[in-house]
């Protein structure tokens, strides 16, 4: 390791700190937001208060008890609330007559971390709704109006119906139809008008989607770090992180909300033709379970005729990636395998770390064993490119008697010693940038890894060693409060990680010719130190990856250093090297200068203190 190859450390610690600074940067903005969400809440809950209100008076009113001449739109104000439930191989979805809607869905397959099934659509929040004009001059929201079930069937291909059933005046009538799959996650959703062009003003369908995302993971903060709102518009994927409003101004083929491991979708068959969003992304100190709300206005455009049909779908299930794949076009980047500024990674992400690591996943039950296996993949993939760099710092290490030489001949001055040293390394063909390549390797792999780990759900609840969940941290140190860019934990394989990184350090201190520079004494403590707050609240799988490669960077040092590489053969190659002529680079030249410039400098101010003395 020599001072080039702790300038990319430092460079590797400096990206490291600024990913983390821009993933976190909206703190100030959601704490400006959070009046705003605050101000929200209070005016929904006066909304659902008068909702409430409005209800218990009609509920006090019993159908039989209605006036005959309250008929259509006008009688489907009043009813009880009837629910059906239907289930497939994956999910259970319950179904309310009143707005004819889904009301809550079961995924079968996934766990909360109170170890109660994933739940999503869980709250009075959720909901669709649009308005149609009953009479001239009035307007009514779907979500208010009790439909009629129409039936349930069942398929052959192990598919289910369900249909509910707005009956109006005048032949007039608004059909909600769903088909449920037997072994997916996507609902079909069809809205059917009879006289369309009466309910909708000006054939304009203004669609409202309200969801609410709630936390289903053991840390709801680092939930919330991980969610965000997607869409294809115009045929181009687009996200929303940290702006809380947003306008579509063309075609919009489906939206997504996400949190870290499940996301609801909305899909239009035929494209919105217009909208907007709201997010409200909860405060990081907020103590409630919600990690996001969003609420999407659409407006759907029909041909003025008097049946429309509106092709929707749904989607509520898991963020993984070959299923989202086959859902919808670019669905599969709600998955985060590298976005916005670190979007370079996806690639290697998507063609490189996943299938190998599904290529393990097939022969290993144990996911631990696997990332195990990805890392001496990916390390031997970088072998080349590492091997260079271990030889580069053989060859420093050969140049250590000669530049102890310079040392004494030019009594410590680091000025002279620097550029001596420069002429040193071009006579033996030594490049000094050599041992920067690990530390310059490690950043975008880290990068890929750290957004691969995030994200995939296959590690979710699996455990290895001491800790229980690979997707999390491995907590064995739990605090009673929190602690300033600690938090209230230490994870165990953070502190192998750090352990490890500090033992490559110390290990590369002996490898490096110039020991009096206080960058090298110090930087063994100072980066593993830095690791020590990046990396405890990081999933345990990425941490577990790193231990790991340490070993393996540790293993590779000492063999190669030992047993492969020929000191003696080094030293000839490099004496053969001098004997041959030199051409200074451009670079070296304009270094040798600033440092012949900076020496110059400093003579006028050495020889007043010498005249004193």
């Amino acid at each position: 390791m020599d001072r080039n190859t702790v300038i990319g450390f430092v460079l590797l610690a400096v990206l490291l700190f600024l990913y983390l600074f821009i993933s976190t940067r909206n703190s100030q903005e959601l704490q400006k937001q959070k009046q705003v969400y605050e101000d929200s809440v209070a005016r929904v809950q006066a909304a659902a208060k008068k909702v409430d209100s409005a209800s218990i008076s009609k509920e006090t009113v019993t159908i039989d008890s209605i006036p005959t001449s309250v008929q259509g739109f006008q009688r489907a104000a009043y009813g009880p609330e009837n629910f059906d439930t239907v289930e497939n191989d994956v999910m259970k979805v319950v179904f309310t007559n009143k707005g004819g809607q889904p009301k809550a869905v079961v995924l079968k397959n996934y766990l909360s971390s109170d170890k109660n099934p994933v739940v999503l659509l869980n709250s009075s929040f959720d909901r669709f709704t649009y308005a149609i004009t009953p009479t001239p001059n009035t307007s009514a929201q779907t979500s208010d109006l009790y439909f009629q079930k129409a039936g349930l069937q069942k398929n052959a291909d192990g598919s289910q119906d369900i249909s509910f059933v707005l009956n109006g005046d005048n032949d007039r009538s608004i059909t909600h139809q769903f088909r449920i799959p037997k072994d997916e996650y996507l609902v079909d959703f069809n809205i059917g008008f009879k006289g369309a062009n009466s309910l909708l003003t000006q054939g304009l369908m203004n669609l409202r989607w309200q969801y609410q995302a709630t936390k289903h993971e053991r840390e709801v903060k680092y939930e919330r770090q991980q969610s965000q709102v997607g869409f294809l518009q115009d045929g181009d994927f687009d996200y929303v992180f940290s702006k809380s409003q947003r306008k579509f101004d063309g075609a919009v083929h489906w939206i997504s909300a996400t949190q870290q491991f499940f996301n609801s979708t909305l899909i239009a068959k035929n494209n919105f033709n217009s909208g907007s969003l709201e997010w409200i992304h909860q405060a990081a100190d907020d103590t409630s379970n919600i990690v996001s709300r969003i609420t999407a206005d659409f407006q759907i455009k029909t041909n003025l005729s008097n049946d429309v049909a509106v092709p929707l779908q749904l989607y509520y299930g898991p963020n993984q990636f070959k299923t989202l794949k086959k859902v919808a076009p670019d669905l599969d980047k709600m998955v985060n395998l590298g976005q916005g500024f670190y979007s370079f990674v996806r690639p290697i992400n998507k063609y490189i770390v996943m299938p190998v690591f599904d290529f393990f996943k097939k022969f290993i039950t144990s996911y631990g064993l696997v990332i195990a296996l990805l890392t001496l993949f990916i390390r031997l993939l970088t072998s080349p490119l590492v091997y260079s760099s271990y030889l580069s710092g053989a060859k420093m290490k050969a140049l250590r008697p000669e530049i102890d030489k310079l040392k004494v001949k030019y009594n410590n001055d680091q000025q002279q010693v620097g550029i001596e040293q420069m002429k040193l390394f071009r006579e033996a063909g030594v490049n000094p940038l050599g041992g920067c390549i690990p530390a310059l390797l490690q950043i975008p792999i880290f990068f890929a890894l750290y957004s691969f780990f995030s994200s995939n759900i296959a590690l979710r609840g699996q455990s290895f060693l001491w800790a229980k969940d690979l997707s999390s941290y491995d907590d064995v140190i739990r605090f009673g409060s929190n602690i300033w860019l600690i938090g209230n934990h230490i994870s165990l394989f953070t502190i192998t990680a750090v352990v490890t990184s500090f033992l490559i350090s110390i290990y590369n201190m002996n490898m490096t010719p110039d020991q009096n520079n206080p960058a090298l004494k110090y930087m063994p403590y100072i980066f593993p130190f830095i690791l020590l707050f990046i990396f405890n609240n990081l999933p345990s799988a990425l941490t577990w990856y790193y231990t790991v490669s340490n070993v393996i960077t540790l293993g590779l040092q000492f063999v190669i250093q030992n047993y492969i590489i020929d000191h003696d053969k080094i030293l000839a190659r490099m004496e053969e090297h001098r004997k041959k002529p030199k051409t200074k680079s451009k670079w070296q030249e304009r270094l040798e200068e600033m440092q012949a410039a900076q020496r110059k400098g400093q003579m006028p101010q050495q020889k007043p203190s010498s005249g004193k003395k």
